[in-house]
């Protein structure tokens, strides 16, 4: 009985993707540092708070978001991936349906605990993420987009720790949205396999995505020099997987190269909130991939 307890928790836990929310957390410590508010300059309880506020509801609204995903796809898993936790009837499809709306709820309370406009924001995100797990992750083009676009709003989620700094910094969330698209396109062909145009495509946007952290370099509070050495770490890691994707357009390659893409999220993040809150912060950031790493031997990415 005990172990049938643990089996069911760690399957509720596999709903919720635990290495990925891991990288929503770095999505808000990188918009917390774009907002002004660095904890070792001014550390207070008024400055704490929204940001343990802000970690609560991304952790929500992302583990919300991945938990419908596998509620949708319930049926093409019991095809194609038969030991996902509804498929394999460890967890009933009610049951989880009834968690991700927990999680859910509990990340816009959370969010309304900060401002309005984290609360506007929370919403938004948990709108986009119940439209891509319901309709457009079956379309090519507003897929991808529709992923990026909640990932740029969870940053712009930690922005809002100030407001007034989400209407001057709300072009930070292109960086996020031009790069899960990528991940997104390219991981269309994770079970069946891809194609070279998706590759290239992919591609193309990752270097897009990199030309746009060196281009923050033009904000007067933006130091790109901090920024560098996280840049070349995050190339590192990506590119080569995303090129052999493109090069071998195979299920492994892609999951590989999705996998790769998830998880560097975070070097993305630290190479951001560095050119903000300079190079300590960044490692900061930084330490958030080895848990996300660990997490990852543990629970599909996915």
């Amino acid at each position: 009985m005990l172990q049938a307890a643990k089996s069911q928790t760690r399957a509720y836990l596999q709903l919720m993707r635990p290495a990925n929310i891991v990288t929503a957390w770095a999505d808000i410590l990188v918009g917390f540092a774009a907002s002004g508010l660095v904890l070792w300059r001014q550390v207070d309880l008024l400055n704490i708070l929204p940001l343990v506020w802000l970690l609560l509801a991304t952790s929500g609204l992302y583990g919300g978001g991945v938990v419908f995903n596998d509620v949708f796809d319930a049926e093409l898993d019991a095809q194609e991936r038969p030991e996902r936790p509804i498929p394999s009837g460890t967890i009933a499809r009610q049951n989880a349906i009834a968690l991700g709306t927990f999680l859910l709820v509990i990340g816009i309370i959370a969010a309304a605990q900060v401002s309005a406009t984290s609360l506007v924001i929370a919403a938004t995100v948990a709108f986009a993420a119940i439209l891509y797990d319901a309709f457009s992750k079956h379309h090519v083009v507003f897929g991808p987009l529709n992923m990026g676009i909640c990932r740029g709003g969870n940053l712009l989620l930690g922005v809002s720790a100030v407001p007034a700094m989400v209407e001057q910094l709300w072009f930070l969330a292109l960086i996020p949205i031009a790069y899960i698209a990528a991940i997104t396109a390219i991981s269309q062909g994770e079970v069946h396999g891809g194609n070279n145009s998706t590759g290239i495509v992919a591609l193309v946007m990752i270097a897009g995505v990199i030309s746009g952290v060196l281009t923050l370099g033009i904000l007067p509070e933006y130091q790109v020099i901090s920024a560098l050495p996280f840049v070349a770490l995050f190339a590192w890691r990506v590119v080569p997987a995303f090129v052999q994707a493109w090069r071998e357009a195979t299920p492994v390659n892609i999951r590989t190269a999705v996998k790769a893409g998830v998880l560097s999220l975070i070097i993305l993040d630290a190479a951001i909130a560095s050119g903000f809150a300079g190079l300590p912060y960044g490692l900061l950031v930084l330490g958030l991939l080895p848990i996300s790493l660990s997490l990852a031997q543990i629970f599909a990415v996915t």
